[in-house]
């Protein structure tokens, strides 16, 4: 088992070491709405809430992690998940507490560089305590993003998927 994930970049020739970790700083259905729309909801680091022509929408920032063949710590995804009503308001009331178990239904709102349609995969979203940020299981489905969370990647994948997340 490798202890550190590393490898020299095709792109720049640096090293860049440590578990490849890449985030969302939205759902890209938010980010597609017209501005007024965005003002009157609201973004923050873990929720995102706003209401269009369809109704109110709500979502959560979980982690996302895809195992690295011989290395000790996976790769991290950073992505949004649209969440029921119901589910999001019981997360608001309980976020501070202890509520490892509960788990909600989800919809991926993030499209991820390298995989082709992740938008909308069915997922559940597993709660962890003491506020820390819930973790992502995909549904099963025909798709390179649902085979690598089960099977993992290999070193050489993970390196792919991370230089074209920091060049481009």
């Amino acid at each position: 088992m490798v202890a550190i994930f590393s490898f020299k970049c095709s792109s720049c020739g640096e090293t860049h070491e440590g578990s490849p970790s890449f985030g969302f700083n939205a759902p890209d259905t938010y980010l597609e709405q017209s501005d007024k729309t965005r003002e009157a909801g609201t973004l923050g680091a873990d929720l995102c809430q706003f209401e269009d022509e369809d109704g109110l929408h709500y979502f959560l920032r979980v982690v996302l992690e895809i195992p690295i063949h011989g290395a000790s710590d996976p790769f991290l995804w950073g992505v949004w998940v649209a969440i029921s009503e119901e589910s999001f308001e019981h997360y608001v009331e309980n976020c501070d507490q202890s509520i490892e178990g509960d788990i909600y239904f989800g919809w991926f709102c993030n499209s991820l560089p390298y995989y082709q349609d992740t938008y909308a995969l069915a997922t559940d979203v597993h709660l962890r305590p003491n506020g820390d940020r819930p973790y992502l299981a995909i549904h099963q489905a025909e798709h390179e993003l649902y085979k690598d969370y089960v099977e993992g990647i290999d070193i050489e994948k993970a390196r792919k998927v991370a230089e074209l997340c920091i060049h481009g």
